[in-house]
Formats: structure tokens, C-alpha cells, sequence
């Protein structure tokens, strides 16, 4: 568990206030990692007209090939981020499924989750992260320039995608 500082209050005016943010591991196909998954999904829909459609599964996010992490406050889970091995880029992990629910935004939890996944990658032996993010999320571009990504060439199934925007970063 960590301790997460965020601003509340309107416009994330106000006090600075302390809780408990406790991210734990959870396999791809429980329910909560399925509802957010579903949740993410309805905003790729909103955003580009469709789900995404890269290929994903169980085994992707089953250790020790990657994990998937949700973030919890109290009972509420409130964030997700999970990392798959590239089978043909041997030393790194792709990132997948990062997402924090509307309600708990602009708090830095989507930095915080990303740098606990590349811990944990790095943990795990992996030596360099990709990614994949799109043209109208102008949040997560900000984000992972910020937290040190390098724009890539397209690799795999995003090579030649329209609104497809590749990162890497060694660990």
C-alpha cells in the first residue's frame, strides 16, 4: 500500500488530503478487471467511433508473462494498468489498459500506476516498456512524454494505424 496525496475539492481546488491507495494484483478475468476494462472500452468508443481491437488475453496478464494491477481505495476500485511481455522484442513489456475512472482523475493516479508497473516489470527482469496510445488522448500523450517515453515507430499491430501513437522507454 502507498499513501496517495491529491487535491479535492472543486476544480481540484482546496486542501491537500491524504489516503491509502492499495494496489493489488488481480488475474485478467475477474469481474472488476472485466467492468473497467468495459468502462475504458465505452471511451475508446467515444473518442475514436470503436473498441480497440488489439489482440489481448488471459494468458497475456497471467505471471510470470505480465500482471494486471488495480488500485483501490477502500472498496472502491479506482484505477487499473496491466503489462504483457512483446514476444518478439525479447526484454520488454507492452503496457496495456491504463485507466482511471472519471471520478478520481487529475490526482496523478495514472502516473503513479504507471510507475508501479514499470517497477514491477523491472523487478521482473524487463529492460525496456512500449505502449500504444491515440491522436484524441491528448492526456495520455502528455503523460508519457512527461514520464520520459520516446515516440517510436508503430510496431506490431499498431504499425500503420491511424490515430496510433507508439512510445518506448528503457527501465
Amino acid at each position: 500500500m502507498i499513501e496517495a496525496r491529491h487535491p479535492d475539492g472543486p476544480g481540484g481546488q482546496g486542501p491537500v488530503t491524504s489516503d491509502v491507495l492499495d494496489i493489488r494484483l488481480h488475474r485478467y478475468d475477474e469481474p472488476i478487471v472485466q467492468e473497467l476494462i468495459a468502462e475504458l472500452q465505452a471511451e475508446y468508443v467515444v473518442r475514436y467511433g470503436d473498441e480497440d481491437r488489439s489482440p489481448v488475453g488471459p494468458d497475456d496478464f497471467t505471471p510470470p508473462r505480465g500482471f494486471f494491477l488495480v488500485a483501490w481505495r477502500g472498496q472502491d476500485a479506482v484505477a487499473s494498468v496491466a503489462m504483457r511481455a512483446v514476444d518478439d522484442q525479447p526484454g520488454t513489456v507492452e503496457v496495456k489498459r491504463l485507466y482511471v475512472r472519471p471520478a478520481h482523475r487529475r490526482q496523478g493516479l495514472a502516473r503513479m500506476m504507471l510507475r508501479g508497473a514499470e517497477e514491477r516489470a523491472r523487478g521482473a527482469g524487463y529492460r525496456r516498456v512500449v505502449l500504444e496510445t491515440g491522436t484524441e488522448q491528448p492526456e495520455s500523450l502528455k503523460l508519457y512524454a512527461g514520464e520520459g517515453y520516446d515516440e517510436i515507430p508503430g510496431y506490431g499491430y499498431y504499425a500503420g494505424l491511424a490515430h496510433s501513437v507508439c512510445f518506448a522507454k528503457p527501465l
